[in-house]
């Protein structure tokens, strides 16, 4: 896999399977008046694989709008799971898939698993072809961690 690769949804394990399934029912209580644009998320915790859903909401403000991804986290967060194994979005383009957009792609950095990564699965709602590939591919150049990556403080003022 390079950046990514398109399967067929029924080659995906059983796992992969429900999170999208998950992901694709949560869809359907998007609160989305003004774009009219449905997006449902469900992530996997590395922790104990529990899984935790989220879809958009939008504001009239737009500023706070939550995206599904952004809702979901927060939940595991609560619940004290720190590390996201995988992910899945499910939202309902003509052509090509939505991707995570690029605060949710900073935030799920901030919990990736232990090997560094997330796998991300995105999908349609009808689920049969899913878009494969992982954050360090939608993300090369995440900003980093204080915390996870060992930020080394620079006191050197020259």
């Amino acid at each position: 896999m390079d950046n990514y690769e398109i399967i067929d949804f029924k080659s995906l394990n059983e796992t992969v399977q429900d999170l999208i399934r998950q992901a694709t029912k949560v869809r359907k209580y998007a609160y989305c008046p003004y774009s009219n644009f449905a997006v449902g998320a469900a992530i996997l915790t590395e922790e104990n694989s529990k899984v935790y859903t989220g879809c958009n909401i939008e504001n009239a403000t737009f500023t706070p709008c939550i995206c599904a991804e952004r809702a979901a986290i927060p939940k595991a967060i609560c619940d004290g799971y720190l590390k996201i194994k995988m992910v899945a979005v499910v939202a309902h383009q003509k052509s090509g898939f939505t991707a995570p957009c690029g605060v949710c792609r900073q935030t799920l950095s901030e919990f990736r698993s232990s090997d560094g990564d997330i796998e991300i699965y995105l999908s349609k709602p009808a689920m049969d072809k899913v878009l494969r590939t992982k954050l360090s591919k939608l993300l090369p150049l995440a900003f980093v961690s204080y915390i996870t990556d060992n930020v080394i403080e620079d006191n050197d003022n020259s």
